[in-house]
């Protein structure tokens, strides 16, 4: 019931801000995100990990950002379990894995790039057949915010074990 009074609070703030979305820099990461409207679940996740204040803060981060396809994709359960209070640390790392340090635009990606990542394990950067992340498809690149970049992926990545 939180998670959905959650996402229903953050589907308003969504249609609210959709002109200010416009301007793009002038947002920082989570307000962009929210702003965007397919990074509700993204948007939730980040809420209940603690890690708002973070992604809000100066920055510059690079964020491979699932969107609620992505996660919609996982096995069935597999969301709600991680936003539990007592799965907290593992839903920290599963999304810092998807943060970078530093503004990384598409034009700075490589073949076989390492991307050391803010959780501490590497994603490996491939471009053949299009830019990818540890497979995910970057659909979206360059996504500015006033505070690093956005790139839109199509599946949500897991850190090594």
């Amino acid at each position: 019931m939180i998670r959905r009074t959650f996402i229903a609070l953050t589907a308003a703030a969504s249609m609210m801000s959709t002109a200010a979305f416009a301007d793009g820099h002038s947002k920082d990461i989570v307000d962009t995100a929210v702003g965007a409207g397919n990074f509700t679940t993204l948007v939730a996740a980040v809420q209940a990990a603690g890690l708002v204040d973070t992604l809000k803060g100066e920055g510059p981060f690079t964020v491979f950002a699932p969107t609620d396809e992505a996660f919609a994709a996982l096995p069935a359960g597999t969301v709600e379990d991680l936003l539990k209070p007592e799965n907290k640390d593992k839903l920290t790392a599963i999304l810092t894995y998807h943060v970078v340090a530093g503004k990384v635009m598409s034009g700075d990606l490589t073949e076989g790039m390492m991307a050391p990542t803010v959780q501490g394990a590497e994603a490996t950067i491939t471009l053949e057949g299009g830019p990818k992340v540890n497979g995910a498809n970057i659909t979206t690149a360059d996504i500015e915010a006033s505070n690093g970049v956005i790139h839109v992926i199509d599946a949500v990545i897991m850190p090594p074990m």
